[in-house]
């Protein structure tokens, strides 16, 4: 994984936010999925693939306090943090970790809501989205949420110059497992800030 550190690493050491072709000024899918959730201010949210996104600003405005942001990329979450903590006076828990082998991630085992929108997607082998989804299985409380969202099956086939995998609801439900609940399924057409049409589906499931 240490090219894609480095790859990420480069990435957000030599662009702005709005040159990100993931960049959304206002996350507000994924904010509708998470007011479904119906959380205490005080639930611990993990957002796996942060980067400097937005919704982590959201977030902590939103009044949420318990937030762990991870990403492979340090570059991606200094900046994160120094942003969080100079808007909002919040100390933001940073966490630099590799959901394909995780170690610091282990230590949190009751995650109220995983939030992934940026990740999932990228891992292309059997052995590391078999990792991923058993690290879920692992940190994510009973009653806890998941919100993937993932590119669909007819969209893009690279995001910053890596393939993906693409998925569907029906897939991410077989590799949750019957213990986790579809609550929610939305298609959602993202315009990068190219112009460009990407469609993803954002799923919220519940664990029972």
């Amino acid at each position: 994984m240490n090219h894609l550190k480095s790859h990420w690493d480069t990435v957000y050491d030599t662009k702005a936010d709005p040159e990100l072709g993931w960049y959304e000024p206002h996350p507000e899918t994924t904010l509708q999925l998470i007011d479904k959730c119906n959380l205490q201010p005080h639930a611990s949210i993990l957002a796996v693939g942060a980067g400097t996104s937005n919704l982590i600003d959201e977030l902590v405005s939103n009044g949420y306090h318990n937030i762990i942001a991870n990403d492979l990329s340090d570059v991606a979450l200094n900046k994160l943090k120094a942003r969080i903590k100079e808007a909002y006076n919040h100390d933001l828990n940073c966490i630099a970790d590799d959901l394909t082998q995780p170690k610091a991630l282990l230590e949190h085992d009751q995650i109220d809501l995983w939030i992934d929108r940026a990740v999932l997607h990228f891992f292309l082998t059997e052995e590391e989205q078999h990792s991923y989804f058993e690290l879920i299985k692992k940190v994510v409380a009973k009653g806890g949420y998941v919100l993937i969202a993932v590119f669909a099956l007819d969209g893009a086939e690279k995001c910053c110059g890596l393939p993906l995998q693409r998925y569907n609801t029906d897939m991410l439900q077989d590799k949750l497992g019957a213990e986790f609940q579809l609550l929610e399924s939305i298609d959602f057409t993202f315009i990068n800030p190219f112009g460009g049409e990407r469609p993803y589906v954002y799923t919220l499931f519940k664990r029972l």
